[in-house]
């Protein structure tokens, strides 16, 4: 019986031992950097792609900071939700962990990389948006070669000079813009686990009383899943100044997400960036008041991705 006992404690003390190796390791691991591109996200982990081809899991916590460093020697920086974490866009991580796993301190992002990720994750296309204003300049800078026809031959040439190199300009913004957008389109994919479409009132971002159950019915499923992601996306009808309707879009979209935050206790770090649809993607037509109610919306998807939907 003794002997038995003797057995007990010693295996107590070992298994002891190595729970408090293990917690040690953690709390000091490896101060890491990974400069890369979100190529995934499930729930609280994304998958990050080295600029070198290796992936790396980067987890995030309530402490995780997303900063936008300000200033001509980006000394100073701007604090961002860490919805802003989609995927597509490039990141530095700071943070503890190895090779292959990183528990995230700090997220750095490029303004330009995120004003860029997020006209993507509204459903836009920066291509046909870069055309337009390629044409724009050409139209433009045809207009000053007419002007200028009637000037000296040495201002006519220094012209031709310029249009030359703005088609150039053109060319590569247009290739970048392509490559960008075949970026996104390659990035893994989700399955849709749960969908419901919120209809607000004319003029109005305050979400309908009778509708509020919809949106706590969903993030209920939501937290039942394994590294879900919830996706919202704001719409206006037709009626009043586009200007006003692409921000009422998105006012409706953020009142969504701050009922999931504060209603539903849906973690931040679940919910990618609100999109701000504006007129676009009409589901009814906007002749008519019943159609015009039905384009008044958010939509809401609970996305799981593929490969950790196999995985459960």
């Amino acid at each position: 019986m003794r002997q038995h006992r003797r057995w007990i404690v010693t295996c107590t003390a070992l298994l002891c031992i190595v729970c408090a190796g293990l917690a040690y390791g953690e709390s000091n691991g490896k101060k890491t950097k990974v400069n890369g591109l979100i190529t995934g996200r499930d729930g609280e982990d994304l998958t990050v792609k080295t600029f070198k081809g290796s992936n790396v899991v980067v987890v995030l916590t309530d402490d995780t900071k997303v900063q936008i460093p300000k200033g001509l020697l980006k000394l100073r920086h701007s604090e961002q939700a860490i919805t802003a974490l989609i995927p597509g866009l490039k990141v530095a991580v700071e943070g503890i962990g190895t090779e292959t796993r990183v528990v995230a301190k700090t997220i750095k992002i490029s303004k330009d990389d995120l004003r860029l990720a997020e006209t993507i994750q509204a459903g836009l296309n920066p291509t046909q948006q870069q055309q337009q204003a390629n044409t724009a300049n050409i139209a433009s800078n045809k207009q000053d070669i007419e002007v200028n026809k009637a000037a000296s031959e040495e201002r006519s040439a220094a012209n031709k000079a310029d249009v030359a190199a703005n088609q150039e300009a053109i060319a590569a913004n247009q290739q970048e813009i392509q490559a960008t957008s075949k970026r996104f389109s390659e990035l893994s994919e989700y399955d849709v686990k749960a969908a419901v479409t919120i209809h607000f009132a004319s003029s109005s971002a305050t979400i309908p009383d009778e509708e509020k159950a919809l949106l706590e019915q969903t993030a209920k499923t939501a937290s039942n899943l394994t590294g879900y992601i919830i996706q919202v996306k704001g719409f206006a009808d037709s009626s009043g100044d586009a200007a006003m309707n692409q921000q009422l879009s998105m006012d409706r979209a953020q009142a969504v997400v701050a009922f999931f935050l504060q209603d539903c206790r849906i973690p931040l770090r679940h919910i990618v960036a609100p999109g701000a649809m504006g007129e676009a993607a009409p589901i009814s037509s906007n002749e008519s008041a019943n159609g015009r109610s039905e384009n008044r919306r958010v939509e809401v998807k609970v996305l799981v991705n593929r490969g950790m939907a196999g995985s459960t």
